[in-house]
Formats: structure tokens, sequence, C-alpha cells
């Protein structure tokens, strides 16, 4: 699993370091007015998520050494989230933005099925915390992945404006949000939503009011999800 990260992490830093194809993946980014996507400061996550991912990949080499061995399925899942991250990398740095669809449903896939095999309630946060933020993330990125495909490729949206389009999609990802909070007791993946959320309504400003104040309205319906959202656990 640990080659599996930093092969990861050094195809990550090096699309933005040479970069690959002679773009950064931000400059990808903002080349379409896409209104769902964060100020460019929210991306500083993915640092945050690989350092979990270290700290996550070294709690299970706690657990071997305790003579508990970690589940080969939770390894293989993991592994095949690396190669999907890859893949995502090099299909967005090369603009097969039809196929970078396909390599982030793949990811989203394989890291809900890593997150499902940890109890729903109770599990350490070294455990299911950092493949929770990474999920979290995750979700977010394809609902961008799929307005920027959208936007790219000119779609009209049945007749509708962008900015509806945007607080419904802000909507649907709330909803997702709060759906892990009451089924999987989670709160940690909230704070993902959130700070991609206000990021949105950070890069968006006056310009885009009715954007922003949907991102920052449904922030605040994250955060009181939170604290007041709580469903009576039942053990199994």
């Amino acid at each position: 699993m640990g080659l599996g990260l930093a092969a990861t992490i050094a195809i990550n830093a090096l699309a933005n370091i040479l970069p690959i194809n002679g773009q950064t993946t931000g400059e990808i980014s903002n080349r379409l007015p896409v209104l769902f996507t964060p100020a460019g400061y929210v991306f500083s996550i993915w640092s945050v998520i690989y350092i979990l991912l270290v700290i996550w990949i070294g709690y299970q080499v706690v657990l071997r050494k305790r003579g508990t061995e970690p589940s080969w399925k939770r390894t293989g899942l993991f592994l095949a989230s690396c190669v999907f991250n890859c893949a995502w990398i090099l299909t967005w740095h090369y603009e097969y933005f039809l196929v970078t669809l396909v390599m982030m449903v793949g990811l989203v896939t394989v890291l809900a099925l890593l997150y499902v095999t940890y109890p729903r309630k109770g599990s350490d946060w070294k455990e299911r915390g950092p493949i929770s933020v990474y999920l979290g993330w995750v979700n977010v990125a394809l609902v961008a992945n799929i307005s920027y495909v959208l936007t790219y490729y000119e779609w009209n949206g049945f007749g509708l404006s962008d900015q509806l389009w945007t607080v419904f999609v802000l909507t649907f990802a709330t909803a997702l949000a709060l759906h892990f909070r009451y089924h999987y007791y989670d709160r940690i993946m909230q704070l993902v939503f959130i700070w991609a959320f206000i990021g949105i309504a950070v890069r968006l400003g006056f310009d885009e009011l009715l954007v922003s104040a949907a991102a920052l309205f449904l922030s605040a319906v994250l955060v009181a999800g939170i604290f007041y959202l709580n469903k009576p656990f039942r053990k199994p």
C-alpha cells in the first residue's frame, strides 16, 4: 500500500511540476467557467488527504505487528483507488474528459467499498477517518468533474440557467453528506463538504450571489447536521 500511495503522490506532484502535457491541473480546471469549482486554496486539501493516508497506512503496519492482519479486501481496494487516482490525472491532463468521468466514478466506487468495510459507529479515527476525508473530497470532485464535462460539451441544461443548476447540485451534495452523517454517524466527512462549499462562495463572491448564498446556507445546514442530526444506533 505504501508504494501505491507513493506512486499516487508522485504522479500528482509531477502533474504540476513538469507539468504533464504542458499544463497544470488547475490551469485546465480554470479554463472553463464552472460555477461549482471552489477557490484554488481549497485544493490544498489534497495535502491533508495524503498525510492522513500515510497515517492510515502506518496504522495498518501497527495492526500487523499486533498480530491483527489488515484484510486483503481493504488492501486491494486501496491499491485500486491509487490506480484510478493516477489514471484520472493522466486522462485529465491529456484532455480525455469523458474518460476522466469513468476514472472518477471508479475512484468513488472503490473508496465507498473500502469505507463500508468499517463499522458504522465506533471505529478509531485512524481507521475510517482518513478514508472518510478522501471519499468526501472525491465525491465533491466527481460533481465538479461532471459539471466541467457538461460545460465543455456545451450542455444547455434543459433551458435552466447555470446558476440554478449549481444550486441544485449543491443541494444534492448536501443531501449526500447528510446521508453519511445520519446513516454512518460520520461527522468528519461533513467538514470536507463545508470546506468545499465555502470555497465556492469565496471564489464566486458577489458575482454569482445566488450560488454564493446557497453555498453558505447549505454549509450552515451541514454544521447543524454535525451537532443535531443523530440516528439511534442499533447493533447489528
